[in-house]
């Protein structure tokens, strides 16, 4: 499940991160929330969020080994990783999953 802006395709140069929740559970949203963040701060015009509710698509998250939520996957660009929790430390979601951080001024 994406949003119209989301679903409209990879974007040339984009992050594409998909985030596995659980329904409205407390950690989901706070994850959900913390990566929109994390992304308009870092990649405002650069990133799409496929989010995918494993209550609904179970057969989905177990064909791809998905075991815990929230889980946030980075897609694009390669190589593919993971990150696993509610993605409250900027810093190490950034570390976690290869992405590069902007420099304070």
């Amino acid at each position: 499940m994406s949003t119209p802006a989301e679903a409209s395709g990879h974007l040339s140069g984009a992050y594409v991160f998909r985030i596995y929740l659980a329904g409205g559970a407390p950690n989901s949203i706070r994850a959900l929330a913390n990566l929109y963040a994390i992304c308009h701060k870092h990649f405002p015009a650069s990133h799409r969020i496929e989010v995918i509710d494993v209550l609904q698509e179970p057969l989905r998250a177990l064909a791809e080994a998905i075991l815990v939520t929230p889980t946030v996957v980075k897609v694009s660009p390669v190589p593919e990783q993971q990150i696993i929790g509610n993605l409250s430390d900027e810093a190490e979601v950034l570390r976690a999953l290869g992405l590069p951080q902007k420099e304070l001024p």
